[in-house]
């Protein structure tokens, strides 16, 4: 369930002592972050200020994740699992979240490397209003959509001379462009990825 201030109560915290495991999720490439404990302050302190808190068990306080390090992790959904026992939790981080400068607490996970197109849509959306000689992105969106379409047209074509003439170096590439030009479409027409995987969800279905 979406966990909120109002059913805060409903989660099993007599199994653990009061306390839950917190797996942070990065918002936009659903790269699994780190795993703490929260109790049910932690967690109202999370929900009231969107920055992930949690209940240090070696110290014995509450902390706020980036409290001297300044890489906070803002929460933007908790989600509790089918036995109201463990917390799933949506966050976009400030920064590296492990103290040990990594991305994540999880440095070898290859997975997230599928899910780099949410990690570059954000990027793209905080490019948008940059100048445009100081970056091909707002350079791009700045010559409007028929140039932005255009673009994405021409790389379609070239992936698929590409894969016709068995070019693989050169495939690899211009898809590359292609999703990157794609992205900087949507942008510009204001429509998230999210929006485009629903409706592939759908087709599937």
């Amino acid at each position: 369930m979406i966990v909120t201030n109002d059913n805060i109560a409903e989660l099993a915290w007599q199994k653990m002592d009061n306390l839950l495991p917190a797996i942070i999720q990065h918002s936009d490439t659903g790269a699994v972050l780190m795993q703490g404990y929260m109790n049910q302050e932690a967690l109202t302190a999370t929900l009231n200020s969107s920055k992930a808190t949690f209940f240090s068990r070696s110290k014995q306080r509450l902390w706020v994740k980036g409290e001297s390090s300044g890489n906070f992790l803002n929460v933007l959904q908790v989600l509790s699992d089918c036995d109201q026992d463990a917390l799933l939790i949506s966050a976009r981080p400030q920064g590296p979240t492990c103290h040990l400068g990594t991305n994540s607490c999880f440095p070898e996970e290859v997975f997230n490397q599928k899910n780099f197109l949410g990690y570059l849509e954000h990027v793209i959306e905080t490019r948008k209003d940059d100048k445009p000689e100081e970056s091909y992105t707002a350079h791009l969106l700045s010559r409007g959509t028929a140039r932005v379409a255009q673009k994405v047209g021409e790389e379609g074509v070239e992936v698929a001379l590409a894969a016709a003439t068995n070019q693989k170096d050169e495939f690899i590439g211009e898809c590359a462009d292609l999703f990157y030009h794609t992205l900087v479409l949507l942008a510009d027409q204001g429509v998230d990825m999210n929006t485009v995987m629903a409706k592939l969800q759908e087709r599937h279905k």
